[in-house]
């Protein structure tokens, strides 16, 4: 049996990897992050490390990489359907974050100055394929 990890994912921050880690160890994956005290530590340097990454055992790549896949990142609605996109019908819609309106800005000033938590932020959804931003009504 081989000993060697091979890096099957990376994320930006290591709750996504932990919640990640969860699902393949249920499925009876040995799995190991790297760099993810590091990024707890300084999440800043997240990108400059190439993220957290996910290792399982070269042996088990192929089932945990099926398994990642299986998984949907997209986002759903409240009952769990898949949001598709008012404009071309895709499903790959993702939710971000953003600053477009002046409440949304004031607080991100008042956020950086105070080194305090936003306390108005507005979420928007945006599909990958056509990059129309939409709002769910």
């Amino acid at each position: 049996m081989s000993d060697t990890f091979k890096t099957i994912a990376r994320f930006q921050y290591s709750t996504e990897a932990q919640i990640i880690k969860g699902r393949l160890e249920a499925e009876g994956i040995q799995v190991f992050l790297s760099d993810n005290l590091t990024i707890d530590t300084d999440p800043l340097v997240s990108n400059a490390i190439g993220g957290v990454k996910l290792k399982v055992l070269s042996t088990d790549a192929l089932k945990a990489q099926h398994i990642l896949e299986s998984i949907n990142k997209y986002s759903v609605d409240d009952e769990g359907n898949t949001i598709s996109c008012p404009n071309c019908k895709g499903n790959r819609i993702e939710l971000f974050s953003t600053i477009k309106d002046a409440k949304s800005f004031f607080a991100f000033i008042f956020g950086v100055l105070f080194s305090a938590l936003p306390f108005y932020t507005r979420h928007k959804y945006k599909c990958e394929d056509c990059k129309t931003e939409f709002d769910l009504k």
